[in-house]
């Protein structure tokens, strides 16, 4: 065919002088071949595009699986958040109260006396508020046995009122001499330093103060 003769007879340096009809072909092979790569190019850089999707899309569903799970378990959660609120309550109502504490401290005191030690001092310092509680420093000095310190914890347990006693620079140490700097017993032993109780906070205690008219 005259077309294919054309072609095999081309003379690549006389591109103008080339037949219409083989001008006519590449002219569009090359717009072919620009149509076939920008497609290429667009498909690729989309392909691209749909596996970052695709990606994301995984990610969104594992989130979403696990809200999911927390929402299903919401209710669960907050009704053990409840009872524990209400455990909590019931523990401190089981401390004592403001009005309970002037006597709580005697009974402490007494409890001392009747388990025959010494009370050289017991001196109560002021409450510190916390959160739901608030804590009582009692500064003291004791003077008794093992025997005697061991009546006074039991003593202080049995008390109808749930008391906590921590210690706070608390030493216990033999005594060798009395007041007078005459020898003691064996087994006399001093305790001295602070120890902390505790009261719950009641209601009133706990809401925040109301300013007073006027501020801010």
């Amino acid at each position: 065919m005259k077309f294919f003769d054309d072609l095999r007879n081309l003379d690549r340096h006389n591109i103008g002088g080339w037949p219409k009809s083989v001008k006519t072909f590449f002219t569009g092979l090359v717009f072919v071949i620009v149509l076939l790569g920008g497609w290429y190019f667009q498909i690729s850089s989309q392909q691209d595009d749909l596996e970052q999707q695709e990606s994301q899309e995984e990610q969104l569903k594992t989130q979403f699986s696990q809200k999911q799970a927390k929402s299903a378990n919401l209710e669960a959660l907050e009704q053990q958040l409840a009872d524990m609120q209400d455990m909590l309550r019931t523990l401190l109502r089981q401390l004592p109260s403001r009005t309970e504490m002037p006597e709580l401290l005697i009974d402490i005191s007494q409890t001392a006396l009747a388990s025959g030690i010494e009370t050289e001092l017991f001196q109560p310092g002021p409450e510190t508020p916390k959160d739901f509680y608030a804590e009582k420093p009692i500064t003291l000095r004791m003077v008794g046995t093992y025997h005697q310190f061991g009546t006074f914890i039991s003593g202080v347990a049995s008390l109808p009122r749930v008391v906590i006693l921590t210690l706070h620079d608390v030493s216990l140490s033999p005594k060798d001499k009395d007041a007078k700097g005459n020898p003691v017993g064996a087994g006399q032993l001093v305790l001295q330093g602070t120890v902390k109780t505790y009261r719950y906070l009641e209601d009133d205690e706990t809401k925040p103060a109301t300013p007073a008219k006027g501020t801010k």
